[in-house]
């Protein structure tokens, strides 16, 4: 019975993992969206009111890092810490805990 519910344990963590990852990247595409509207806007405004002048670089710099930002949490993309650090040092932790408890 203990083996079952194990099992049906790491099955919904999965399950939740995965939901989470789906709610970051749909979150990911709406910020893409608004992304580009919002810019299109400001490059409308710039180029009809003060075409002599191209500010609106300066928003879509700021908040294209931001979204980079965002992108590359949103699909897993870590390129300083490799694509499975956090999960590696998450086992590794409950392993040293374990460990600790029987000791």
């Amino acid at each position: 019975m203990e083996l079952i519910m194990e099992q049906y344990n790491e099955e919904y963590e999965r399950y939740q993992r995965a939901k989470k990852q789906v709610d970051e990247i749909r979150g990911f595409y709406g910020h893409l969206l608004s992304f580009v509207l919002v810019m299109l806007i400001l490059l409308f405004i710039n180029l009809k009111y003060t075409p002599q002048n191209l500010w609106f670089f300066w928003p879509m710099l700021g908040w294209g890092i931001g979204l980079l930002f965002h992108g590359l949490k949103a699909f897993n993309f870590s390129p300083f810490l490799g694509k499975d650090w956090e999960q590696k040092k998450i086992k590794e932790f409950i392993d040293k805990e374990k460990g600790n408890k029987y000791e």
